[in-house]
Formats: C-alpha cells, structure tokens, sequence
C-alpha cells in the first residue's frame, strides 16, 4: 500500500481531536477543514505490475501539493492499494477504500476489468470513480454510469484511426490482431471495424487472443505469421507487448506494426522488448514523449522534470506512466480547484464534468481536457508517432474525433 498521510504530528492531533460537525462529515465524506482524503486502486503486484509506477507518481504529485499548500488549505492523503490486476481484489479493495478509509473518491483506478467490477458498487454508492486509468469506451457513459469517468482517449477511438490510416495507406493490407481477451482488447476489434467498415471481413486474416495469465503469447504471434498478416495490431498491455515486438524481431517478420497506446513506455516496454526490434512500430499519442529531444525546451515538460528531479529521485525518467499520472492527477487539481469549499462527491462530480479547454504541460500540443455533463471523455485527440530506434517520432496532424 501506497498511502501519503500528511496529517501527522501536532496538526494531524488537533483535526482529529475537533472532528467536523455530523452535518459536514455527512455531505463531504472523506473531506475535513484539513484534510481530503482519495482512494486509488493499482496493480503493484502481478502481471500488469509496470502500471504501479502511475501511483507512485501520483503519491509524489500529491505531496507536492501538499508542499505547497494543498487545495484550499487541505492536505491530500492519498492511499493506493494494490488489486495485483484482480478484478476480485479490485471490489475487496475498493470496498475497504470506501467504507474503512473513508475516501471521498477513488481516482484512477487502473484496469478495464478490474473497474468494470467496482463501477455498479461506485454508482450505486454515488461515490465518484474519477479519471479511471484505461480508455475503455465504456467510460464514457453519464446516462448509465453518472459517478463514473475515463481520462484518456478510449481505445475504441484509437484502433479506429489505426483502421483509416491502413485502409488509406494499405487498401490491400491483410492485418493479423493480437488481443487481450477482455473489454480492453476487444474495444479494439469494435475500433478497427469502426475505421475499416465493410473492408473489416476481407483485410483481417486472423485475430488471436490472450489471457492475463498467460505466461507468453509467443504461440499466438507465429500463428499470426502463418496466416500471412502482413500488418499486425497487438492491443495488449506492457508485459505482452513487449514480447510480441520481441517475439516478431525474432521470427524475421516484418508487418507494418501498432501497439497501443498504453504500451508505448520507453522504460517498460521498448527498452524491455529491444530499441533496436521495436523500429518502426506505430502508436498514437496524445501526451509529449519524455523520451523525444524536441520536449527538451518544452516548459511544461520542464515543469515535468523538475518534478521528477525533486520528488521521484531515482525513479525512471523514460518510463511514461510517469507522465500519465502527472497529467491526470493535474486534471484532478482543476476539478478541486474548481469545487471550492463545496467538496461534497455531487459537486466533485460536477466539477469535473465541467473541464473548458483546459491545457496540460504533458499534453500534446493542440490536445486539450474538455467535459461536460454529456460528454465523460476529457481526451478526444490524438496523433500518430512512429519509433526509430532512439525516440517517438510524431507524424501526421493531430486528429480529433
């Protein structure tokens, strides 16, 4: 467990010695005069065990707010619990976040499956699941899931520009697909039908999937082969993709390759699979890669760093959750920000519902956070980047959908 409890010595003594009228305690669960208390859950265990580098970001981002005053005058305490990727884990944990700990919210909890299990208990709770840390579409559903909201562009959206830029660029492409078998790998396959259309049956010549509990998918990248793709999607998380880029360089095949886009870490993916195998994959972005000379200059990016210099020593500069976590928990400051005194989970809700244009220094250039009560995905843009063996190179314009 993560947790950042800033609340100690005299000043943590004194809060709870007053506790805050039944009243307030009763509209602003998890929020005192000193303090706002947020729940995060994370795979800091198990297979997906990269993404806990996103909490961990996120707790030393806090605690520089926490530095500098907090939001209002009230300290963040953030505690990350580890759901080691487990759906069962992510509702045991969840549930103790909520109703031990006392949050106020849960923000950025990671997995398609994993929040896919706690999304009813959270709406039913009217509890804000903020910011959820995969670009499932689903999470952009206020008429059904009002408590509920993504943060990234969804999957769907991605695997649909991947789709128009094949059907463009390679109308006689026969593409082989590698998918994680749950709502994550699948919202790809509905996106490439979204950006092939009617030409879907007759350019993919195979989809294969895999389990998070399997140990490889080096059988499915040779059948993938075999079928004769010479274009290959692999929606797949960090471990998988970087041995399917590893795998591919291994088999001498050479298909016009996509990975998507929470798999583009330098740090936990194309180091691991080999900077020399991944030249040429593709993905689409929508935050500034750490790793490319031209943010070398950039302010936000140098905000960026200077973040990572003072709070996150030691850590990995190349590693790209890192950036995530700090757009995202970014985002959030706006929202609590935007809410004032009025710190109840409706007004939260509310106010992160009611992003304009906001810019964040890790974004992309022309990218921007834009919600409303009809619209819970802040994230609608994103541009293509090709790797060449040093850094991501950005290609094309930024396409908005």
């Amino acid at each position: 467990m993560i947790s950042r409890r800033t609340l100690l010595g005299t000043a943590g003594l004194a809060a709870a010695a007053v506790p805050p009228a039944r009243a307030h305690a009763a509209e602003m669960p998890g929020v005192t005069d000193k303090s706002i208390k947020i729940g995060n859950t994370n795979p800091h265990s198990g297979p997906a065990s990269a993404y806990g580098a996103i909490a961990n970001a996120e707790a030393a981002f806090f605690k520089m707010v926490n530095d500098q005053g907090g939001i209002g005058g009230r300290m963040i305490e953030y505690i990350s619990r580890d759901d080691a990727y487990s759906p069962p884990k992510t509702v045991e944990q969840t549930r103790r976040l909520v109703e031990q700990d006392g949050v106020a919210f849960i923000l950025n909890g990671l997995g398609t499956a994993c929040q896919t299990a706690v999304r009813p208990y959270m709406n039913a709770r009217k509890v804000p699941q903020l910011f959820v840390a995969t670009g499932a579409d689903k999470w952009g559903d206020p008429a059904h899931f009002p408590w509920t909201m993504g943060w990234q562009p969804s999957y769907r959206t991605e695997a649909a520009i991947y789709g128009k830029y094949v059907l463009r660029e390679r109308p006689q492409a026969k593409i082989g697909v590698l998918y994680q078998n749950d709502d994550f790998g699948k919202d790809y396959l509905i996106g490439l039908k979204d950006g092939l259309g009617d030409a879907y049956a007759k350019m993919v010549v195979k989809e294969v999937s895999y389990e998070t509990t399997d140990p490889t998918i080096d059988s499915q990248a040779v059948s993938l082969q075999a079928a004769g793709a010479d274009t290959l999607v692999t929606a797949a998380t960090p471990k998988w993709a970087a041995q399917m880029i590893r795998k591919v360089a291994d088999l001498n095949w050479k298909p016009l390759h996509f990975i998507s886009n929470v798999s583009l870490s330098v740090g936990s993916v194309i180091r691991p699979a080999g900077v020399e195998k991944a030249v040429g994959v593709i993905t689409a972005a929508y935050g500034k890669d750490n790793t490319d000379p031209q943010w070398a200059n950039d302010r936000g990016m140098a905000q960026w760093r200077a973040f990572m210099a003072k709070y996150m020593p030691g850590a990995d500069i190349n590693d790209a959750n890192h950036v995530y976590a700090y757009g995202v928990a970014t985002t959030l400051v706006q929202v609590l920000k935007q809410c004032g005194n009025d710190l109840s989970r409706g007004n939260i809700m509310k106010q992160a519902a009611s992003l304009k244009d906001l810019e964040i220094p890790t974004l992309l250039p022309g990218i921007r956070v834009t919600t409303s009560a009809t619209n819970f995905h802040p994230i609608r843009a994103m541009q293509l980047q090709r790797w060449n063996g040093k850094a991501w190179e950005l290609f094309g314009a930024v396409i908005a959908v």
